[in-house]
């Protein structure tokens, strides 16, 4: 072979991959499906994954015939392998004299890449995570995470394997009441907020704290904007459906998002969270009202009336399909064809996330490189199944080798109900 690895290269590169597997801090916490390479690239490299059934339950007597047996829809979510991220760099033979640089590169590369795919999954629960909780003061108190573990209990979110990412200011924040103004040495908890600003489980969230968080502006889009929720037939009514007809056949839908019809969306801008007077949030699985109003986000503005938003509003008002009150997700307690739209995000700030493990979901993908095109090839796979690729290319005229480390992945937010945003100082 024309290029190889040395043995120092080879035991940097699984340093490199083990120091890769510990910094991917968030793709530990998230649900894994590893898909077939084959099919993917037959697919345009995207994938529908199903989304959860939800079931309806009808009253029924031993011995008499049951009244009617309901269609089920099964929702599913178009999945992505739309993450291709390399670090290039080259080194000349002067350069190489010092083998230091070379691993302070790959070193280098190696924190890049990982950085790439935890803020794909930060970004992922950020733009469309639509359980927002607003607080108004700054981060330092126990009551604002277990806000969000409210919000997750009302509307049925599984109570295990939750987590949040907290700004590093905010979580600090929340150490600093762990401390505490009163606090005694020899309390675990406190002991590790003091010395290393350590918060940990807190209200049934894992919390990690992040060097890097998003932030959201302040809605501009004033006060005066309205939405139609009246009668059965409006956009409070949204119908779930798997698939829909088209020129060439059916087709999946995709029915996390829904398009809606409003007064203005001057200044309205995708992020913005909002939400709809007399239009509150019910149980997933017993469609009760919680008795607090629903959550959404803007995913984007399409006109001067029409905007894109998640979730969609499913009231199953007047004569609902089973796909209606199977996922019904809002009661509309106050029919209007001029309900208010309220702003939640008033003020800027840095975007928290929280999530239920199975809302989001990491595909690693795979590149198939030749290891006899004359380039030298190194790859290996973490625990969560992402590949790193590392290739080698001398070249004689310059006298300089080129290195690249690549990996190929995608992120999705499955169910936006099953995440959302925690925003202070609002």
């Amino acid at each position: 072979m024309a290029n190889s690895f040395s043995k120092e290269e080879r035991v940097a590169f699984e340093d490199l991959l083990e120091g890769f597997q510990d910094a991917l801090v968030l793709s530990r916490n998230v649900s894994v499906y590893q898909t077939d390479q084959t099919m993917m690239e037959r697919a345009n490299n995207t994938i529908w994954r199903p989304q959860p059934y939800i079931a309806q339950s009808i009253s029924s007597t031993p011995g008499t015939p049951i009244p009617g047996y309901q269609g089920m829809t099964q929702l599913a979510v178009p999945a992505t392998l739309g993450f291709s991220k390399t670090v290039p760099w080259e080194m000349t033979s002067l350069e190489l004299r010092d083998a230091l640089q070379e691993g302070r590169l790959g070193e280098s590369a190696k924190q890049k890449l990982a950085s790439d795919i935890n803020i794909a999954i930060m970004n992922s629960a950020a733009s469309l995570g639509s359980l927002v909780v607003p607080i108004a003061a700054a981060a330092g108190d126990y009551d604002d995470v277990a806000l969000c573990d409210a919000i997750m209990n009302e509307q049925g979110v599984p109570d295990y394997e939750r987590f949040m990412a907290l700004s590093s200011r905010d979580y600090n924040g929340l150490a600093g009441n762990l401390v505490g103004s009163a606090r005694s040495f020899g309390n675990q908890k406190s002991d590790k907020a003091y010395e290393r600003s350590y918060v940990g489980m807190v209200a049934g969230f894992e919390t990690y704290k992040m060097d890097y968080a998003n932030r959201q502006a302040a809605a501009a889009g004033g006060g005066s904007i309205t939405i139609d929720t009246s009668g059965a037939g409006t956009q409070a009514n949204y119908t779930p459906q798997a698939t829909s007809t088209s020129v060439g056949g059916q087709i999946n839908v995709d029915n996390r998002f829904q398009t809606v019809t409003v007064s203005s969306t001057t200044n309205v801008a995708a992020g913005d969270a909002f939400e709809i007077a007399g239009v509150y949030a019910v149980h997933h699985i017993t469609k009760q009202s919680t008795g607090q109003l629903k959550t959404f986000r803007v995913v984007s503005v399409d006109s001067a009336t029409t905007m894109t938003i998640t979730p969609p509003i499913i009231g199953a008002q007047s004569v609902a399909t089973d796909a209606q009150l199977q996922y019904k997700n809002v009661e509309v307690e106050t029919p209007s064809n001029t309900a208010a739209i309220t702003f939640l995000n008033v003020n800027t700030a840095q975007v928290n996330v929280f999530w239920q493990r199975d809302a989001l979901e990491i595909l690693p993908g795979r590149y198939a490189v030749p290891a006899d095109a004359g380039v030298a090839v190194m790859r290996a796979t973490t625990d969560q199944g992402i590949e790193l690729v590392m290739q080698k290319f001398y070249d004689i005229d310059s006298m300089t080798i080129k290195y690249r480390m690549d990996t190929l992945f995608g992120v999705v937010n499955k169910n936006p109900e099953m995440s959302g945003i925690l925003l202070f100082n609002q």
